[in-house]
């Protein structure tokens, strides 16, 4: 058995069978590098090795939680949150639907901005979803819809806009990679290319929206004031220090290309302006990488984890296995080489890293089946996409995650994993092979 196919299967087994994720990745890696032959000491040190890859990332989603409780002291997000509060307190249907609705187009407008507008990726959730949970909760919506909601956010304007990330994934990294594999791609409108696979994702927002989870969930209120303050004091000053401090950390980051000073110039505003207060900020720091712990031990295992499937070179091998289905066929290329990228990309956890690794191999199989550029574009670009969505160990499942579990209600796989894998990547595999077809 391919050693990819054994990891990720393995991984994904044990990840629905509730096993914690970090634990599934390590054991999905050891797998693998079993099943490749590299022995236990081999594979140990592969993983290791990557483990620092993911390092970077970890300790900036632990500042940031630390900075996301500051914001929260301040009352910033629960101001808003008392708006819609005091909304949904009128006992109005009509009210509340609007309010519904309102909250919807927020997360959404919000979670699309932070991919083009201000590239900031999930920085935003545990600053704007923990404060708006208990109204959420009132209304009774179910957080998968939620999760469905951000994820399409998070995924589809970088695959679609070729602004902000949409601008490193489309332009820097997807027709780069095609073009040093060999394809001409000076005439090809990315955006087009990928247009119909964005529709795919907007299919399954909708499908989401309106269909699969439309109907009210009830949780459990206590929960949440016993997790997240209901009731903040704030004032106009506190306020406009939360503000100052949010546009700090993030024209810092924009500058710096850092979340790790962002967040901590943040964190230091709080801290001088005295909102924190100094005896506090220990234990106020420590709340909040608690906060964001499990992203990043996850995100640290998935490094370790991409790092093994590398090292085992059976990534190329389960293609060039593919290959020998394909023969003539371009319907039946471009399926598989879309199922390949779904599985890779659901091991690795990243589209932007899953690209480079695709379109070495998939640009000349493209070439050989007839495939003109923009469709190679549009097949190399939906199977790097393709898993980001469903995948376990993804920053845009684990983020709406670490934002809709702090009171313990809200699983990562069964209710953000699971409905982003039916509604996202089941829809962009049928309308990415469509469009291959079509272009």
């Amino acid at each position: 058995m391919n050693a990819v196919i054994a990891a990720v299967g393995i991984m994904l087994i044990l990840s629905l069978s509730r096993v914690h994720v970090v634990i599934a990745l390590i054991i999905g890696a050891l797998v693998g590098g079993l099943v490749a032959g590299m022995g236990i000491e081999a594979t140990l040190k592969a993983f290791n090795g990557g483990l620092g890859g993911g390092a970077t990332v970890a300790l900036s989603y632990a500042l940031l939680g630390a900075f996301a409780v500051a914001i929260a002291k301040s009352g910033l997000a629960h101001a808003l949150a008392d708006r819609a509060l005091a909304l949904v307190d009128r006992r109005d249907a009509a009210t509340s639907g609007k309010v519904k609705w309102l909250l919807i187009g927020l997360l959404l407008s919000v979670a699309i901005a932070s991919q083009n507008i201000l590239p900031i990726h999930i920085a935003f959730i545990p600053l704007l979803v923990p404060p708006l949970l208990y109204v959420l909760t009132r209304l009774q919506i179910d957080r998968r819809l939620i999760a469905c909601v951000m994820t399409f956010g998070l995924i589809t304007p970088y695959i679609f806009l070729p602004v902000g990330f949409g601008n490193i994934f489309l332009n820097q990294i997807l027709l780069a990679n095609v073009a040093s594999s060999g394809v001409d791609v000076s005439g090809v409108n990315v955006t087009h290319a990928m247009a119909i696979p964005a529709v795919g994702m907007l299919f399954g927002l909708l499908v989401a929206v309106f269909i699969s989870y439309r109907k009210k969930r009830v949780y459990d209120l206590e929960k949440i004031a016993q997790v997240e303050q209901v009731a903040v004091n704030y004032n106009p000053v506190t306020l406009l220090v939360a503000l100052g401090a949010i546009a700090t950390a993030f024209i810092i980051q924009l500058w710096l290309d850092s979340m790790i000073i962002g967040a901590l110039a943040g964190f230091v505003i709080f801290s001088l302006s005295g909102i924190v207060r100094w005896r506090e900020t220990d234990d106020l720091f420590t709340e909040g990488m608690k906060m964001m712990a499990m992203i990043g031990f996850i995100m640290i295992a998935a490094s370790g984890f991409a790092e093994v499937m590398k090292a085992t070179g059976e990534i190329r091998t389960l293609v060039e296995a593919s290959a020998g289905w394909i023969e003539h066929s371009k319907g039946i290329g471009a399926l598989l080489m879309l199922l390949v990228g779904l599985l890779v990309t659901m091991g690795i956890g990243s589209s932007f890293s899953t690209v480079p690794i695709l379109a070495a191999i998939f640009v000349p199989l493209c070439v050989q089946l007839g495939f003109d550029p923009l469709a190679t574009v549009c097949i190399v670009g939906t199977a790097g996409a393709l898993g980001d969505a469903g995948s376990p160990a993804s920053d845009s499942t684990l983020g709406p995650t670490s934002g809709l579990n702090i009171d313990g209600q809200h699983h990562h796989i069964w209710d953000t994993v699971v409905p982003t894998f039916i509604h996202y990547n089941l829809p962009l595999l049928a309308f990415g092979w469509a469009a291959a077809m079509l272009l």
